[in-house]
């Protein structure tokens, strides 16, 4: 008999597969005394060269998903393991005090750790204190006859289940393989999710227990449009969503014929769908999806994707990338966005009790202003083969800005001083993602070239609750009479200075706010790339008299359901 979980359906879409536990073993072990060393030495040595292969494949793999640079610290990883001194240290362990391998193996490698994780005036040496822990793992659980799953070695058809998935868990997925997968903790807008999305495989996370509720190689069906799952389903349940994934394959055929339309209502009124990027390497997507502008070029993943701090020119090429792939269109740059949940092992940051309310975003680039201004650089430089806009994340204070502002302009002169070439046209704005800067939204205004409003963010500070914590994610209402309030303050006062008004948050591509948003008047909606052509399709059906009329009564009401429940009831 079928068992049910449920959770929140972060990706839309049905799978049908076999579960993957991505679920790290037990490999706990007593120290054992031992008396025949050489066997022990022979132990050691093959569980080296085992987790070297695996390393092999795994770089392999990361190499064609990631590239070379990404995939070097797998390269540095089977250094490692090649290292006589470290391996000569654990066989004189075994030899000198006749312990197991596993015992000899934690002693040594805990040493080296200690003595790189010490050096913290050298962030490169501490980074090696991580590799020598992962590399320890691996060559433990090939001592204990333990399998240590990794997503880049998924070579069937499977559904990855996993207590959370890590950015650079979710880079090693194959498609070709991985069908969707789920998690037990999270929400809509985790990290995880959002990579679900671009991945374009269904998923749901917040699940609370699915590792222990679901066995590897259990059958189970994923519902990425519901967030249900069903463990060991009937064959009767199989062949419904058997049919139900045909119905949405038949949706998004349809939906790809709009890849080439213009974004308008029924009545003709025009919006812009923009897509939300990470890479360079993400653009094929939003072209391949009707794309009409990039909202939110994440820059920071050019930090994160490096072991050092990206030069000018690593910059320059990857927003030059960009901006001329969009032939003309715009290409709205977020300047670094580190701190929260987003860690440079390179840049590091002091230890905060709350990390999303400290010491991130913009106030690291007025703060190290060498990275900041180097950063603008890049982006100016870039502002001659494309449309750039530049917009600075988690401004509070309208002295923020102007300060942000004034950095940008000390770059763009020198550079002009200089003779080199510079786009006239760039419009330079703020994410609006502090409550605080919502409610001066009429003075930010004067400043700011535009606004794009980061839901994301803001839904997080407004109720207060951490959007990765599943306990409080019932907190996560998009809909709430509260949120779109705060949001109308926003469109509405960019309005009144002539300014455009943005969305890059998920909320721009949810099909119950969608409707809302337009009534609201926004003017531009930046989503994931694989949400453009179903927001298209849905706009097309809508007039903006009706929207409008739909917004006004959902400002009236009190809560995210009965906001809900009033966009479902219209669609009836």
């Amino acid at each position: 008999m079928s068992n049910r979980l449920s959770g929140i359906a972060a990706s839309n879409g049905i799978a049908i597969a076999k579960a993957y536990m991505l679920v790290d073993p037990d490999l706990s072990f007593n120290e054992e005394t031992i008396t025949d060393t050489k066997r022990e030495v022979e132990r050691l040595h093959d569980s080296f060269s085992e987790s070297k292969k695996e390393l092999e494949i795994i770089k392999e793999h990361a190499v064609k998903s990631l590239g070379e640079e990404e995939a070097a610290v797998f390269e540095a990883h089977i250094t490692i393991l090649t290292d006589p001194e470290l391996i000569g240290a654990i066989e004189t362990k075994i030899n000198d005090d006749k312990v197991n391998a596993e015992s000899a193996v934690k002693t040594v490698t805990d040493m080296y750790i200690g003595m790189f994780e010490a050096m913290t005036d050298n962030p490169y040496m501490q980074e090696r204190a991580g590799d020598i822990r992962d590399v320890t793992k691996r060559v433990t659980s090939h001592l204990l006859g333990v399998i240590l799953p990794s997503p880049s070695l998924i070579d069937s058809t499977s559904i990855v289940v996993s207590h959370d998935l890590t950015p650079s868990d979710t880079a090693q997925l194959d498609r070709q393989f991985v069908k969707a997968f789920i998690t037990d903790i999270g929400g809509r807008t985790s990290h995880s999710a959002i990579m679900s999305r671009t991945l374009e495989i269904p998923a749901i996370v917040g699940t609370g227990d699915a590792t222990t509720s679901i066995k590897d190689g259990d059958t189970i069906i994923v519902d990425g449009n519901t967030g249900d799952i069903i463990i060991d389903p009937s064959d009767d349940e199989i062949k419904q969503y058997e049919a139900e994934a045909a119905k949405f394959a038949a949706e998004q055929a349809e939906w790809k014929s709009l890849k080439d339309a213009k974004t308008v209502s029924a009545d003709g009124k025009h919006f812009d769908i923009a897509a939300n990027v990470g890479t360079p390497d993400d653009l094929d997507g939003v072209l391949d999806n009707g794309g009409e502008a990039i909202g939110l070029f994440r820059s920071e993943f050019l930090y994160m994707n490096s072991s050092e701090l990206p030069t000018e020119d690593e910059q320059f090429e990857a927003y030059k990338k960009v901006a001329e792939g969009m032939n003309g269109k715009q290409v709205v740059v977020r300047t670094m966005d580190i701190g929260g949940d987003k860690h440079l092992p390179y840049l590091p940051l002091p230890e905060e009790m709350n990390p999303f309310l400290g010491y991130r975003a913009i106030r690291i680039s007025l703060s190290q202003q060498d990275i900041f201004r180097t950063q603008l650089r890049a982006l100016l430089r870039a502002s001659n083969y494309g449309k750039i806009a530049i917009m600075f994340p988690m401004i509070a204070t309208v002295n923020e800005f102007k300060q942000a502002r004034a950095i940008y302009d000390e770059e763009r002169q020198k550079m002009i001083d200089a003779g080199q070439p510079v786009a006239d046209n760039i419009e330079v704005g703020m994410m609006m993602e502090i409550p605080a800067a919502v409610i001066i939204a009429d003075k930010l205004a004067k400043y700011a070239d535009f606004f794009s409003i980061g839901t994301n963010d803001l839904i997080q500070y407004t109720f207060a609750a951490d959007r990765g914590n599943e306990h409080v994610s019932y907190l996560y209402q998009p809909y709430n009479p509260s949120l779109l309030r705060l949001i109308k303050q926003v469109i509405d006062t960019a309005h009144a200075e002539g300014k455009w008004a943005g969305m890059c948050g998920e909320m721009a591509g949810d099909q119950i706010a969608v409707p809302i948003l337009m009534g609201l008047g926004l003017d531009e909606f930046s989503m994931s790339a694989t949400s453009m052509l179903q927001t298209r399709s849905l706009m097309k059906r809508l007039n903006t008299d009706d929207v409008k009329a739909l917004a006004d009564k959902a400002l009236e009401l009190e809560t995210n359901e009965e906001v809900q429940k009033l966009v479902e009831d219209s669609r009836k």
